[in-house]
């Protein structure tokens, strides 16, 4: 997916379809986690579907719970999903700078390659 180190920068077009690319895979993890979270609340609280969006959206942003839980199910479920939106926060946050830090790296590599191809032709 990415260039070799002894390849050149791709453009900044294809860079930016890259980004693109990347933050829309991030933007699709998220769906998906609010999906379940969704779903998981409807299920195991018996909230509504907006209420359920709610508590869901509300755990993946790290802002806490709005509905107080009552159920066993329910909190375990809370706890197993707010770790759960912990870690996708990390991964959504690698997904979209993974392009950013690999150009940033191989730029560096490149210009350090060729400076030293230069002291060597001295």
């Amino acid at each position: 997916m990415y260039e070799h180190r002894t390849q050149e920068l791709i453009p900044h077009s294809r860079f930016l379809l890259r980004l693109i690319f990347h933050a829309s895979l991030a933007i699709l993890i998220i769906i998906v986690s609010l999906g379940l979270g969704i779903i998981g609340y409807h299920q195991t609280e018996g909230l509504s579907w907006m209420d359920s969006l709610l508590n869901a959206a509300m755990i993946l942003g790290g802002m806490g719970p709005v509905n107080e839980l009552q159920t066993t199910s329910g909190k375990l479920f809370a706890s197993f999903y707010s770790l759960f939106s912990g870690i996708i926060f990390l991964v959504s946050v690698g997904v979209i700078f993974a392009p950013v830090f690999h150009r940033l790296l191989h730029y560096f590599h490149l210009e350090a390659e060729s400076r030293t191809s230069k002291q060597e032709d001295n």
